[in-house]
């Protein structure tokens, strides 16, 4: 097994680039702030950027639990991957990591001012500076469960190679944790219900949302709304439009997981007098 280091100070955009060079260089996996990744997909761990200050981010990211470490050692072994690509903010840290996890020696080590550009450095250090942007090196779905609430959004980058015959598609996903904020933050279910209420009225054919009900879980949010319908539309298609809708607006609103839309026609009005 082959260990690689890529080396770079905080917020100089090292997860950022990970997914491209290991690409390059036939890395299929990636450590990287406490999460074992495969080609996109999070094999095992728990995010650093889950925690709620540096300091415990920064243990998280050295897997200096125990628990989570043995957790992440078994998923190596049991993937018995060639390479991995280890990200730190130092050797002194990639090596601790290589060591509480026991790997193999680093092979090589790679430097971020090797693969990125002034520019990109400057411009990655400005949004983490300004805005507490973090970047995972993996797809949106991969992560939402675990940072409902964070903010999330989407960041694609695409690679052409031989003059167009290969097209890749790389996603990675963009967090702000709660370590970047001078306090903490709370979304009431008063809020969900309110975007809820809203989404639905600009539903053609809902007369008005009767009752919304918001059932909070670790993973994310289930959200149950009675609506009262026009006479003469067709009600699947509005209540699929209700849920479509809806879950639209609250994920890009709060940033919550969305886990259910359940949607109900309890009543019927012949016309709509109140728009």
């Amino acid at each position: 097994m082959r260990i690689y280091a890529l080396v770079g100070t905080s917020g100089t955009g090292k997860s950022y680039k990970a997914l491209g060079l290991a690409s390059e260089r036939k890395i299929q996996h990636i450590i990287d702030d406490g999460l074992f990744i495969n080609s996109n997909k999070v094999l095992a761990g728990i995010s650093a950027k889950q925690e709620h200050t540096k300091l415990s981010a920064v243990r998280r990211a050295l897997f200096a639990d125990d628990e989570h470490a043995m957790v992440v050692k078994r998923a190596i072994a049991s993937s018995n991957p060639e390479s991995i690509l280890v990200l730190g903010t130092s050797i002194e840290m990639i090596e601790k990591i290589v060591e509480r996890l026991n790997l193999p020696p680093i092979s090589e080590i790679i430097s971020i001012e090797n693969i990125a550009s002034d520019r990109e450095i400057r411009i990655a250090k400005k949004y983490r500076k300004e805005q507490g942007k973090h970047v995972i090196p993996v797809p949106t779905f991969e992560i939402r469960k675990a940072f409902s609430g964070y903010f999330i959004d989407t960041l694609k980058s695409f690679k052409v190679e031989g003059r167009g015959r290969k097209f890749e598609t790389i996603e990675k996903t963009v967090v702000r944790p709660t370590y970047s904020y001078l306090g903490k933050f709370y979304i009431s279910d008063s809020v969900i219900k309110a975007i809820a209420v809203y989404s639905a009225a600009n539903v053609e054919g809902i007369h008005r949302a009767l009752k919304v009900d918001v059932i909070s879980a670790i993973e994310g949010i289930r959200i149950n709304m009675d609506v009262s319908i026009i006479y003469g539309r067709k009600i699947n298609v509005m209540l699929e439009e209700v849920q479509r809708f809806v879950a639209r607006d609250i994920d890009t609103m709060t940033g919550m997981n969305i886990l259910s839309v359940n949607v109900a026609a309890k009543s019927m009005v012949m016309y709509n007098n109140t728009r």
